[in-house]
């Protein structure tokens, strides 16, 4: 009877395997299986997690070890091997302390000691199971969270070994209660039904794990791309030439960019988010008149703060009433600058093409000029009309000269110059050309390093700064003055050129660099202008400084 018994456990066993393993699901899954690793690469997290695990195993190894002294009178633990139970437990209890020790260190690795964890765990839950009636105890249940815990650590192929180790333990000792004990075949389906379940949970702990594994990663991969995508917006934002607020509904600035400061000036220092209204009120005015309704889509801000002439966009974002909102804050005068710059430049290269062509007849006409002065017999008339065209051709001479200059600007050449010996040589060359009388330059050098500049560029600048110094001046000794010295900012020098005259009238201090701008009856309007254009062409700048004292115009060059 008992080798019946023994059949009939081993075909009831194998069949239980046989539906496990059957089906087009199965196979599907065998070869998914095949592509899976037979364990991941441990990690920090992996780690953590079989240090819980074994610490999961100490309190359920104390429990149990509770539960036989305390409670063994409901859990009937080791009713059929009395003496087994206590062996059994103790062996349990120090197993699992010992595992803990290895988990500490993280040697040896992971895929010895998730094993060896494991085998302890069926080792003593099944001598348990035997000691105690066999699947009928209910202790086989332990064995769910062991390989549960096994998948969720290795992720791959070895947890199947972990789950056949257990279904082969729970079977044979059901079929070894079957031979000695006389137990029921309702047992051995039971058993074989754990032994199911044994690798269902195996399969779907290693499948979440894989699961959570892989959505980690993703999360963050987005973590990653989250975070370049804001410090990306964060520098566009930062380095945008409009200035940016984002309001909220109560009227407060949440966020802002360096533009904006620039263009409306410094925010309050508190509190932590300032009112638009005492930033700027005009501007706020302007946000409340477009939340009502305004038909308005950009809308002219002039602050006190600027001198230009600024443009506002407002954009909602969110939802509310009224809606957080973005304002855009657009310089108008550097965009009419820049369209102005095109326009020139595409003038500029038009009538550098006409005045080569004017040069020509120019000359014939200042050549004629001179012709009809040589005769001797001419009237008083006839000589102040060739005087006048003279004049006029020489006038026109200049013009065509530097209407040639703006074409240079992108031509240049900086050499290194010593500001002392080259003022010297300019000031000399100055008197020589100009007739204009020695000392009235005063020339005043703080400091001996050499600057970048084109030296035919810087001539031209220079001389027709010193030029108009020199006629807007009180002509005395010293009336123009030029100092060079070091400026604030890291290897930058200044030039300024000073004179003692009226200096420039507010009014026309904005339209100084402007092309055709002028106040002197015989200018041509292009000397400063073209001044602007040479100093940029050179990474200089040139501006005008309002002095009491008379005009001064600064030049901040490149040191070398």
């Amino acid at each position: 009877m008992a080798a019946g018994w023994s059949a009939l456990a081993t075909r009831t066993a194998i069949e239980a395997v046989s539906i496990a393993a059957s089906g087009r699901t199965r196979s599907r899954q065998r070869r998914m299986l095949l592509g899976k690793p037979l364990i991941v690469e441990a990690d920090e997290a992996t780690w953590r997690t079989l240090a819980v695990f074994c610490a999961y195993r100490v309190v359920l190894s104390v429990l149990l070890g509770l539960a036989f002294i305390f409670l063994n009178e409901l859990f009937q633990l080791g009713r059929l091997a009395p003496k087994a139970i206590v062996p059994a437990i103790t062996a349990y209890i120090f197993a699992s302390f010992l595992l803990m020790v290895p988990a500490r260190f993280r040697e040896p690795n992971l895929t010895v000691q998730v094993t060896t964890g494991v085998l302890i765990d069926i080792a003593a839950i099944v001598l348990l199971m035997y000691a105690s009636g066999g699947v009928k105890s209910g202790l086989g249940v332990m064995l769910l969270v062991s390989l549960a815990a096994a998948g969720l650590i290795t992720r791959g192929r070895l947890v199947y070994f972990h789950a056949a180790m257990a279904a082969a333990a729970v079977l044979l000792e059901q079929m070894f209660q079957i031979w000695h004990n006389d137990a029921g075949m309702q047992e051995l389906v039971q058993a074989g039904i754990t032994s199911m379940a044994l690798f269902a949970t195996a399969a779907s702990a290693s499948a979440l794990a894989s699961y959570a594994r892989t959505s980690e990663q993703i999360a963050e991969e987005r973590k990653v791309d989250l975070a370049n995508l804001s410090q990306i917006n964060e520098l566009v934002i930062r380095d945008m030439q409009d200035g940016l607020l984002v309001v909220d509904a109560q009227g407060r600035i949440r966020q802002s960019n360096p533009r904006a400061v620039q263009l409306l000036g410094a925010l309050p220092p508190a509190p932590r988010w300032p009112n638009l209204a005492d930033y700027s009120a005009e501007l706020a005015k302007l946000l409340a008149e477009w939340r009502k309704g305004s038909d308005a889509t950009y809308m002219q801000l002039r602050g006190g703060r600027v001198t230009g002439e600024l443009q506002v966009h407002f954009v909602p974002i969110g939802t509310g009433d009224p809606a957080p909102t973005v304002v855009f804050i657009e310089d108008v005068g550097r965009v009419r600058q820049q369209a102005q710059h095109m326009k020139l430049v595409a003038l500029g290269r038009l009538t550098a093409s006409i005045a080569h062509e004017i040069r020509n007849p120019l000359s014939s006409i200042g050549h004629a000029a001179d012709l009809l002065d040589e005769d001797s017999g001419k009237r008083e008339g006839e000589r102040r009309l060739l005087e006048i065209i003279r004049n006029n051709v020489l006038r026109l001479d200049r013009i065509v000269q530097e209407i040639l200059y703006l074409n240079r600007r992108d031509r240049a050449s900086p050499e290194a110059i010593e500001p002392g010996p080259y003022l010297n040589n300019f000031a000399n060359e100055f008197y020589l050309t100009d007739k204009v009388p020695n000392g009235v330059l005063d020339i005043e050098v703080r400091t001996s390093r050499p600057f970048l500049f084109d030296r035919q560029h810087l001539d031209q600048v220079l001389w027709n700064l010193v030029r108009n110094a020199w006629r807007h001046s009180q002509k005395q000794p010293g009336s123009v003055r030029i100092v060079v010295w070091p400026a604030a900012a890291p290897g930058r020098i200044v030039i300024d050129v000073h004179d003692d005259g009226p200096g420039v009238e507010p009014k026309n201090q904005a339209h100084l660099f402007e092309p055709l701008f002028t106040t002197a009856a015989q200018g041509t309007g292009l000397g400063l202008y073209i001044a602007r254009e040479l100093c940029e062409g050179n990474a200089a700048r040139i501006e005008y400084v309002e002095n009491p004292r008379g005009g001064q115009f600064r030049i901040t060059v490149k040191g070398a």
